[in-house]
């Protein structure tokens, strides 16, 4: 019984971590995400030198730092998939309190770096985004409360979940950043839905997002300003979305060459939030389609074994963790094929960015670790105790 839900690997717990670890962990994500930051790097020599140039800088200078977070981003994550279940859990509950006093101090301590939205906070040498590092925080934390679904009588962890997600919709709603605010909503209506919520409530829900973007629209001049963009049929060929739309036409399928892009000389954003439209430029609809498929495999092999597991908190909360970094994927490359209104997130370990990167390797570095095979001891801690006494009598 142990090994159908947790996995065939027979786990020999005298063997030494590391190979116990690679033993029990998911091999086809773990190459995925290496290909996928090889990739980074790769697009950080194309793109980055074009905007070290128009700030002075060494024409290496992203680049350089681009590989030193690319090393530390992919170490910290092997390290974090080899925790225990448990000891994740309690860091990010820690971590989503630290992240919430993060987000509700943004518009005080915070900077917008003229994009029109306070989202970073900058010590100077570097600066970073809290809605980032927040993810997986409010994910773990969400999951554990909606797991507790009928263990207690005293509380609601489903309305506690919810209360802490609007919390976190609210802050970044103020920012303003509707796209992540948006990211959050969905992977939170994912986790619900696994954990056995009613139709009816997440139609209502659906029902009141749609409001809220109709408000939205209406009351602020910044997202109904990408909006009317993006519903524009012939954007103006001297606009983001023009300098996009051009860039992916001109690279065919294999690609105007390397380095003969001219879209990272116009965009200040290229390397990060349209990285994919220089891919598409100078390497064309094969390197495109690579990086979709990457992302396609592990979202799948992601999914395929978080089916296995039967304790609710692991389910849910892999379900979530791996929503959220599926639908960043898909909303970064929908809005530059211009499928999407404008948003400005990163395409996780292709777009330059330290704090991105680093946030992204620890939300996948807990995905490993949920998805890894374990031994039924070690799930104890994770475990609701009906869970724990049905499987004992199996």
């Amino acid at each position: 019984m142990t090994g159908i839900v947790y996995g065939p690997v027979e786990v020999n717990t005298g063997e030494p971590v590391l190979p116990q670890w690679w033993g029990t962990v998911d091999r086809w994500t773990l190459a995925c995400v290496f290909l996928l930051a090889l990739i980074g790097l790769v697009m950080a020599l194309a793109a980055s030198p074009a905007i070290a140039g128009r700030n002075d800088l060494d024409p290496f200078y992203y680049f350089y730092r681009q590989a030193f977070f690319a090393l530390l981003a992919l170490a910290s994550m092997v390290v974090v998939s080899i925790m225990s279940i448990d000891l994740l859990r309690r860091l990010c509950i820690l971590g989503f309190v630290a992240g919430t006093a993060a987000l509700v101090l943004l518009p005080f301590l915070g900077t917008d770096f003229g994009k029109e939205a306070t989202r970073w906070y900058s010590l100077g040498f570097v600066s970073f985004q809290p809605s980032e590092f927040a993810k997986p925080f409010f994910i773990v934390t969400a999951a554990w409360f909606l797991s507790a679904k009928g263990v207690t009588t005293t509380v609601s962890g489903t309305r506690i979940s919810f209360f802490l997600a609007m919390i976190v919709i609210g802050l970044l709603v103020v920012q303003p950043d509707f796209g992540q605010a948006s990211l959050f909503l969905a992977a939170w209506m994912l986790m619900y839905f696994v954990a056995g919520a009613p139709v009816l409530i997440l139609f209502c829900l659906a029902v009141a997002t749609v409001l809220g973007g109709v408000a939205a629209f209406n009351s602020s001049e910044h997202f109904a300003r990408r909006i009317v963009g993006f519903l524009d049929r012939d954007p103006d060929p001297n606009s983001q979305a023009g300098y996009v739309e051009s860039a992916i036409r001109s690279g065919g399928n294999f690609g105007v060459g390397v380095g003969e892009g001219k879209i990272k000389w116009t965009l200040p954003d290229a390397h990060t939030d349209y990285i994919i439209a220089v891919a598409a430029e100078e390497y064309g609809l094969m390197l495109v389609l690579l990086i979709v498929l990457l992302f396609l495999t592990i979202t799948v092999s992601s999914l395929v074994r978080i089916r296995r597991r039967r304790d609710m908190f692991t389910r849910i909360a892999g379900t979530g963790l791996t929503s959220i970094f599926a639908l960043q994927g898909l909303i970064n490359m929908g809005v530059a094929a211009r499928l999407l209104p404008a948003k400005g997130m990163t395409l996780p370990f292709v777009s330059y960015g330290g704090s991105s990167i680093l946030a992204t390797a620890f939300l996948v570095g807990v995905l490993l670790a949920f998805t890894r095979a374990r031994p039924l001891r070690d799930m104890d801690s994770v475990l609701g105790p009906m869970d724990q006494a049905v499987i004992r009598a199996a």
